[in-house]
């Protein structure tokens, strides 16, 4: 396993962990518009960490589409009764789950996926690149 594969996991814990104190932070200085809509992209980025912890193989579109589908997936299961009586229960499932379906988050979680699935294809790219010997012309 080289160095950069161990430090995957450890890497996405922590950017998952930056992701929902900023997106706390945020909801905490600010109200409105800007509270809401970085809330469901930073949500989104941290299931996108998620997906690469569980599978650090994944191919950045895989990963960015499994994230994207699983929010919306969540997102217009809210348009059941089932996550907002799952709610109730407590804290963590509220915000695992939601409350209640909002078209607008629908379009934010692909703002928060694209920039970590570019990153990803960057990063992911540069380290094949070093991995690939180079010809030396005589």
């Amino acid at each position: 396993m080289s160095l950069a594969a161990r430090w995957i996991r450890p890497l996405m814990v922590v950017t998952a962990v930056g992701c929902a104190g900023t997106a706390y932070a945020i909801r905490a200085a600010l109200d409105g518009p800007v509270e809401q809509y970085s809330g469901a992209a930073l949500s989104a980025a941290i299931v996108y960490t998620i997906v690469i912890f569980i599978r650090p193989s994944i191919s950045p579109l895989a990963a960015g589409a499994a994230a994207i589908a699983y929010c919306w997936l969540i997102e217009f299961a809210q348009l059941t009764p089932v996550p907002e009586a799952l709610s109730q229960r407590g804290w963590i499932v509220r915000q695992l789950l939601g409350g209640r379906f909002d078209p607008v988050d629908v379009a934010w979680y692909p703002v928060g996926v694209v920039p970590l699935v570019a990153a990803h294809w960057f990063f992911r790219a540069r380290a094949h690149s070093r991995a690939e010997p180079t010809s030396v012309e005589l």
